[in-house]
This record gives structure tokens, sequence and C-alpha cells, in this order.
């Protein structure tokens, strides 16, 4: 009896073994193979993080029992390592100082969540806008990126959101994706600066409700810098959504059409984000100067959205933080989906996520300066 259980565990893991390392294996493609084509492809990028720890587990077992099966999932790690390199931040994390050193750039980024907090009490809603200015004043940036951004040029200072950061920031560009009624309700991604801005533009992206990348060349002192912002294709979840994942989990009755309905949601916004970072790569490339490219791109690091945006520019996260990082907080706690990427005319100083508990996502703010 006690040989049939080892011989059925031992078949057991070699068979988890090989699925895993074949997953992260196919796993490897994903920044090759556009979404817009091989859109299923998209879900492998989300399990990267545990197939990775998966196979330390599967590494540590096979240590243990038979050792020279811990090669297989070694091998795999290896051939893998773009995707551990973009997963994972080495550095020892340092304290981010508030004090501002010349000629730095300090940059926020941030997906202030239509500026509405996380409660559902419309009295602390109202509040939550101011609360999120002073979240960022109290940084002092150069520069502010924010996404899911609303302004009202017509229902009075509680709707002025731009009101709330013009006076230190005169300087901005407003996408105004999404407009309703003669300046009532405007919606999209603004950049704010400290600095003129010389020259804007805005590039829409395909498709119904689809939103855009923007960009203003800024300039401090003899240098100019072009920053890039944007929000890709979400997943677009409603509360409905949110309860049909719930039943997932909890392996309602209901399983099925639950996840359908997210299956449908998810192989669309794969598709989108996957023709939208092959525009966001063509602009980028078009820049005629040092550029920065802020945002929340709805996709994580071992996306095709992820590796081709980023190309061989820089990750502020992956240069100076630690672990796995999380920008998003819900779902998972895997979801970096928010970035700031510098091109390589920039020297990154610090970087920091910080969670104001104001928004679903985290604040990132970053130092950076000109490479002379």
């Amino acid at each position: 009896m006690a040989g049939m259980i080892r011989t059925f565990t031992k078949r057991f893991f070699i068979v988890l073994t090989s699925i895993v390392c074949v997953c992260f294996l196919l796993s490897c493609l994903v920044p090759y193979l556009t979404p817009a084509r091989w859109w299923p492809i998209g879900f492998l990028g989300l399990m990267v993080p545990y197939l990775v720890i998966l196979q330390v587990f599967l590494i540590l077992f096979w240590l243990i029992t038979k050792p020279r099966w811990s090669i297989l999932p070694l091998l795999t790690l290896s051939i893998g390592y773009k995707q551990l390199q973009s997963l994972f931040a080495t550095n020892l994390k340092s304290n981010f100082s508030n004090v501002k050193i010349e000629p730095r750039l300090r940059i926020v980024d941030w997906n202030v969540g239509s500026l509405v907090g996380l409660s559902k009490g419309k009295d602390k809603q109202k509040m939550i806008r101011k609360q999120i200015a002073d979240a960022i004043l109290n940084l002092e940036p150069d520069i502010i990126c924010l996404q899911e951004f609303n302004h009202s040029y017509t229902q009075g200072r509680q709707a002025d959101n731009i009101g709330l950061l013009v006076k230190e920031y005169p300087h901005y560009f407003f996408s105004e994706d999404y407009k309703k009624g003669n300046g009532f309700f405007l919606y999209g991604s603004i950049i704010f600066s400290r600095y003129p801005i010389i020259h804007t533009g805005k590039i829409q992206y395909p498709g119904k409700r689809a939103e855009s990348l923007i960009y203003a060349d800024i300039v401090k002192g003899k240098d100019t810098v072009r920053l890039f912002t944007t929000h890709l294709q979400s997943f677009r979840f409603s509360t409905a959504d949110y309860q049909d994942i719930d039943k997932i989990q909890q392996q309602d009755k209901e399983l099925f059409d639950a996840s359908r309905n997210i299956f449908k949601k998810m192989k669309v916004a794969f598709t989108r984000r996957g023709i939208q970072a092959n525009i966001v790569r063509e602009t980028l490339d078009d820049s005629p100067y040092p550029s920065i490219i802020c945002g929340d791109f709805n996709d994580v690091p071992n996306s095709y959205t992820y590796f081709h945006i980023r190309d061989n520019w820089q990750d502020a996260f992956l240069q100076k933080d630690f672990g796995i990082g999380r920008t998003y907080i819900a779902l998972a706690p895997t979801l970096r989906i928010d970035y700031i990427l510098p091109d390589e005319h920039f020297n990154i100083h610090q970087f920091d996520m910080v969670d104001e508990d104001l928004s679903d996502h985290l604040l990132l703010v970053a130092d950076v300066s000109f490479k002379k």
C-alpha cells in the first residue's frame, strides 16, 4: 500500500512539474505575440507570478526527493529569465525623501478613480477630490499625470477639479475623451506641469468609448522633455462582474454563466490593448525629445502590452524598488499595472508607490534627471 502511494505521488508531481513548466514556457511567448491576433495568450501573462511560485516549490520538493528532477523547473526558469526580470525588482528599498534636489524632476502618476474614492457614501465622495489634490500637492511634484480624471466647466466649484491644482500647476493638457453637454462633464487623462508646455498632442485609440494617448512638451531651463500619459483598455468590470468573480471563487451553481461573462470582457480587453500598445510604441519612437511615459496600462509586466511599450526604456519600479509590486488593490496581489517608464536619456534617483487609500490604484512618484 505504501509503495502504491509513493508511486502515485511521484507520478502526480512529475505530471504537475511538466504541466507547470510547459505553461511557463508558453508564457515566455506572450511578449512576442500580439493579443490583437493571439488573444488567448494574454491569460498566461496573468498567471506568470503563480507559475514562478509553483516552480520554486517544485524545485524544493524535487531537491528533497529526487534531485535530478529539479533540473526541469530550474532550466525552465532560466529560459524565462526575461519574464523574471520584468516581474521582480531586486533593489534594497530605501525610504523616499520628500526633499527635492535640483535639477531633478519629480513626477507623479496616479489613476485617481474619477476622484470619488473607495467609499459609497456621497458625502465622503465629495470630500475625496480635495484629499486627492492635497496628497499630490504634499509631494511637490513638477509634473503630474492623472488618469480617470473628470472635470466640469459649468457645475461650479464642487466639480472644478482642474481648479484644485491649476494654481500651483498653471500649464496643463486634458484629453477630454468623454464629453457630456457643453462642458458639463469631461473625462480622460490629464498632464499638469509647473513648467511651460510648448506643444501638446493627442492620439485617439480606435473603437467605441476608446480613450487616448496624450503628450506635452515641457521646458525646464535649457531642457525639453516629452511627457506621455495614457489609460489603456480596461476589463470594464462592473459590480455585477465582481459578483460573478465571487461566484467563480465560491464555485457557485451559476459558475458557467459567470465565467463566460468574465471571459468575454477579458478577450475584448486583451485584443484592444494589443492594438493600443502598437500605437503607443510607434508614437514613442517618433518623439524628437527625451521622453517619459506614465500611465495605467491595465496590464501586468509579463504582457505583450508592457514589453512592447517599454521596449528598451527603463522601469522606475525595477530600477529602485523591491519585490513584485502592486499598483491595483482589487482582485489579486500581483497586479502591477501602473508605470513610470523613462527612456535612456534619464537617470532615475528614487521611486515609491504610495497607498493613500483614496483610489483603487496606488500613487506612483519618481525623481529623475537628464543625463549630461
